[in-house]
């Protein structure tokens, strides 16, 4: 994946604290979280009649702590599209070449039989998407 103009912005001063955190390149920090995860680390789910491996999120939020130190997070969108709900994130991670993003999307149904609620599934789903496109896991979507 490349990075387009709008994905990549310099670090403003006003950040001035996470500057020291970004002396590693993009594309370092990119190779790191596309090693393999601690099996350990995975859980598994049933979909589709397939089981399938996933990191939980909050597996995801301690990769990206140690690799991509200062990333943030913030959910960009919700909205209902018929019976579901759509949620947009964007993850940022401060780098040498300034800061750069990725957004993924997360379609939930509103009245799923599943585990938790549709937004918290939503958002869970979407921050793994996120962070997917930095590399982390993505090797998953593999199989």
């Amino acid at each position: 994946m490349l990075n387009s103009s709008d994905q990549l912005r310099p670090v403003a001063d006003e950040h001035s604290d996470i500057v020291s955190l970004c002396s590693r390149s993009i594309r370092d920090i990119i190779a790191d979280l596309s090693k393999p995860v601690n099996p350990q680390r995975l859980k598994q789910r049933t979909q589709g009649g397939r089981t399938l491996d996933y990191l939980p999120w909050y597996q995801a939020v301690r990769y990206l702590d140690k690799y991509a130190p200062g990333w943030r997070y913030e959910i960009r969108s919700i909205a209902q599209v018929g019976d579901n709900l759509v949620m947009v994130v964007r993850i940022t991670v401060p780098c040498a070449e300034g800061e750069v993003y990725r957004e993924a999307s997360a379609l939930e149904p509103i009245k799923g039989t599943g585990y938790g609620d549709c937004a918290v599934n939503a958002e869970s789903a979407a921050l793994r998407r996120a962070a997917a496109k930095f590399g982390l896991c993505l090797y998953l979507y593999d199989k």
